[in-house]
């Protein structure tokens, strides 16, 4: 079996995948929050956990995938691999086979959830494609239709959005991120909430629209992350809602880079 693992600056993402039918099959997936304190034993003993809780063991991931934007916890993951599934970890980053032209200025910079997120969606819907992924920070990246990643744009996520309103302004107490019944409120809790919600909006399908036109033709809109069903239902762009994108971006790689980076019998 696969153990898939996209680490995220607030939730860590895992999946395991079987591997032993025609197709790889998606057996059990979980969200966790990233803790970068934690220590080796803290994420094996929860990793352990989770694994019996849906009837497997550790013994059963033959193979790792993990990509990741929080650097100061892979040394701590590998060595969660190494201890508690004693398996080596494959990590995306730069010099692995992704079969994707990066059409950008510095490919090192991208981050390997934005890769793995453009692979699956043009392996997936085709392109050309874009991919917002609501998370931490709202990423916006563009595949075009030949299958290479042309770019994109970084946003503040909607949580960090509102967070950093309710730390500046002393009367202004948290509320509940929703989309509100009239975008007109009523109260100090539905102005908060029409602003959040429908600002939100604006920006994203600003942006898409100007991506839109950039390209010159419309583009298939993939939505990824832990925000993605909150807002994609009122987005004017958004086509497509898939939680296992990156997972399944993750397996693909995987795939493409079993032949060069051997890990022992599939399972």
């Amino acid at each position: 079996m696969l153990l898939a693992i996209d680490v995220g600056n607030t939730n860590t993402v895992l999946g395991l995948y079987r591997l032993d039918g025609e197709k790889p099959e998606l057996a059990a997936h979980w969200r966790v929050t990233t803790h970068r304190s934690q220590t080796a034993d803290e994420y094996g003993v929860l990793f352990v956990n989770l694994f019996e809780m849906n009837g497997f063991s550790t013994s059963q991931a033959h193979h790792i995938i993990i990509s990741s934007v929080v650097p100061p916890i892979e040394g701590t993951l590998r060595e969660v691999c190494q201890s508690y599934f004693h398996a080596e970890p494959f990590f995306v980053e730069p010099g692995i086979k992704t079969g994707m032209p990066l059409l950008v200025d510095n490919p090192s910079e991208l981050g390997a959830d934005r890769l793995v997120n453009a692979i699956a969606a043009f392996e997936r819907y085709g392109g050309p494609c874009v991919i917002v992924d609501f998370g931490t920070a709202t990423t916006f990246d563009v595949v075009s239709a030949k299958g290479e990643y042309l770019g994109g744009a970084i946003a503040p996520g909607l949580g960090l959005s509102a967070e950093a309103l309710f730390s500046r302004a002393a009367r202004l107490s948290r509320v509940e991120i929703k989309r509100p019944a009239k975008v007109i409120g009523t109260n100090t809790v539905t102005h908060l909430q029409s602003g959040l919600f429908y600002g939100y909006i604006g920006l994203v399908d600003g942006i898409l629209e100007r991506i839109m036109n950039e390209l010159g033709a419309p583009a298939r809109v993939i939505a990824t992350g832990g925000l993605a069903r909150q807002i994609a239902e009122d987005s004017r762009f958004i086509a497509e809602i898939d939680d296992m994108l990156t997972l399944d971006g993750l397996l693909i790689l995987f795939e493409r880079n079993r032949a060069a980076k051997p890990r022992g019998k599939a399972h």
